[in-house]
């Protein structure tokens, strides 16, 4: 319940998009992609377990205000079990961190140190991240052309500006989710003075805000292609905007809990569909 399986679709459509463009480029190495998912996957879950202890230390979460419940609120797991879920993660990291550092050098070792850190203190400690507005900026960064960028580079050694452009068309969809998620916690959220960007600027800026990260993702294809003059099936990606539709009406509408948490399931689905046309497209040329 508090590794989240599910929300790793997020991690693996950002490691996806970066293995399918190397592979375009033509570069093969899967044992690198492998790491590359693992290290993605752990930090994600990393992300998943702080978080949750976090805004229960805190008092943002009560038993009721979650579907699915979260484990710790009903005492499937205790803080001190959580704590040590947390060690044993960072330790399993240093595995893959430690095969691509040997393969790529200082800039894995940056990247893994600022991720760690970041979702460490993203709800936990004095002062978290995600309580003073800065959620969406970190998820966007690190979920879109961190993961994406990283991936491609730590295969093929080289970085080009259209694998980073193409980085923030997943880093927006993951932004989706939490700005979905931060319009339905609102009341809750801002109970507790958990200052998201929802409850800074209030539920119609979260709402316009969901509608422009689906209009910029699906404009970002547009631009790679109008910048590079190549790849043009990436186009392709853009028509996610059309499926988009549903979830935006979800979003607008709010009607209650059940329906955003489609509403979240439905955006991360659209994320992974983005990441594997986006990824034919590239390879198809």
């Amino acid at each position: 319940m508090a590794i989240r399986p599910n929300s790793l679709i997020l991690s693996s459509s950002s490691v996806l998009l970066g293995t399918g463009i190397a592979f375009g480029d033509g570069v093969n190495h899967w044992p690198t992609a492998l790491a590359a998912l693992s290290g993605a996957w752990l930090l994600h879950i990393l992300v998943n377990l702080a978080n949750d202890y976090g805004d229960f230390e805190k008092g943002a979460d009560l038993q009721g205000e979650h579907d699915p419940m979260r484990g710790i609120l009903v005492g499937e797991i205790s803080q001190s079990q959580l704590r040590k879920a947390i060690y044993f993660v960072l330790l399993f990291l240093t595995l893959p961190c430690a095969y691509l550092v040997t393969r790529a050098g200082l800039p894995v070792i940056l990247i893994a140190f600022f991720s760690i850190l970041s979702a460490i203190f993203y709800t936990i400690g004095k002062k978290p991240l995600g309580y003073r507005g800065l959620g969406d900026l970190l998820v966007l960064i690190f979920f879109g052309p961190v993961a994406v960028a990283g991936t491609y580079y730590v295969q093929s050694l080289e970085m080009n500006l259209a694998v980073f452009l193409a980085g923030f068309a997943p880093g927006f969809f993951a932004v989706g989710v939490l700005t979905i998620n931060n319009i339905r916690d609102y009341k809750k959220d801002k109970r507790v003075g958990k200052n998201t960007l929802v409850v800074l600027l209030g539920k119609s800026f979260g709402k316009t805000e969901y509608l422009s990260i689906i209009l910029i993702s699906s404009l970002i294809p547009v631009l790679i292609y109008g910048l590079i003059d190549d790849h043009k099936k990436i186009l392709f990606s853009s028509l996610i905007c059309f499926p988009a539709i549903f979830v935006i009406k979800n979003v607008f509408e709010d009607k209650d809990r059940s329906s955003m948490n489609a509403a979240i399931g439905m955006n991360v689905l659209l994320c992974l569909l983005y990441c594997i046309i986006f990824s034919i497209g590239w390879i198809l040329r």
